[in-house]
C-alpha cells in the first residue's frame, strides 16, 4: 500500500455504519478516521476525531474540515418502510449525492463506498420503490469524478457483539445465522465481513464497481 488510508465515516450511530467504524479503528492500515454526525457516537479512540453536524442536506459550512481524506465509508441511510417515494428519495439520493458531491470536491483522490442493498435495481424501473431509489443513487455517484466508486450490496448482515447499535429485531433472529449461512450463502454476510470489505477496497481496490455478497465476502479475505 503507497498511502495510510484516512477515511470519513456518516452513519457512526447505526449498526452498520458502527461496525465499519469498528473495523476501522483495529485496522492497521487505518491511519485516521474522521466521523460525521448528528449526535456524538460515544467512542474514543486516538484515530478518531468527530465532527457533530445537523443538516446533512447541506455540510457546506464544514466542508474546509473535509480535506485530506483518501476513503469514504457512507453508511448513512434509512429503512424504506413506511415512506412515501418523495421522501425516501429526499433521505437517500439527494442526501448522498449532496455528501459525495462535497467530498469530491475537496478529495479527488478519495475512494467513495456506497451502503446500497440486495436486489438494488440498476434499471431504476423496477417495481420495487427502495430498489429504484438506490439504483438511481448508485448509477450517479458512479459518475462523479472520485478516484474510485463502490456500491455495496449486502443482504442478511450478522451483527458484531458487544456493538451498541445492533437493532433489536436481531435478537429474535441472529440464533439462527449458522442455519442463513448454510441455506442462504449469497445473502447473508456478517458486519465484520462488510467492514473488512469496504477497507479492503479503499486499500486494494476490487474489479467490479458492484459488489454483491458473495463479492463483500471474498473482499473481506484480500490481506488474510
Amino acid at each position: 500500500m503507497n498511502n495510510p488510508i484516512r477515511a470519513i465515516i456518516t452513519g457512526a450511530t447505526g449498526m452498520v455504519g458502527e461496525g465499519v467504524l469498528y473495523e476501522s479503528l483495529l485496522h492497521p492500515d487505518i491511519e485516521s478516521v474522521l466521523v460525521i454526525n448528528r449526535k456524538p457516537c460515544g467512542v474514543s479512540h486516538p484515530k478518531l476525531k468527530e465532527i457533530i453536524h445537523q443538516n446533512f442536506f447541506d455540510i457546506s459550512s464544514i466542508q474546509d474540515q473535509l480535506i485530506g481524506y483518501n476513503a469514504c465509508f457512507f453508511c448513512l441511510g434509512v429503512s424504506s418502510v413506511g415512506m412515501k417515494e418523495p421522501e425516501y428519495y429526499k433521505m437517500t439520493y439527494i442526501l448522498a449525492l449532496h455528501v459525495a458531491e462535497i467530498l469530491c470536491k475537496q478529495n479527488r483522490d478519495m475512494t467513495f463506498c456506497y451502503i446500497s442493498g440486495k436486489s438494488t435495481d440498476s434499471s431504476e424501473k423496477g417495481r420495487m420503490m427502495w430498489a429504484r431509489v438506490k439504483g438511481k443513487t448508485e448509477n450517479d455517484l458512479f459518475k462523479l469524478p472520485f478516484k474510485k466508486v463502490f456500491a455495496f450490496r449486502p443482504g442478511y448482515i450478522h451483527p458484531t457483539k458487544g456493538l451498541r447499535n445492533t437493532l433489536k429485531s436481531y435478537q429474535y433472529i441472529s440464533w439462527m445465522y449458522p442455519f442463513f449461512r448454510i441455506v442462504f450463502p449469497r445473502s447473508v454476510s456478517t458486519l465484520k465481513e462488510l467492514g473488512l470489505a469496504m477497507i479492503n477496497a479503499a486499500i486494494y481496490g476490487y474489479d467490479k464497481k458492484i459488489l454483491e455478497v458473495k463479492d463483500i465476502i471474498a473482499l473481506s479475505k484480500h490481506d488474510q
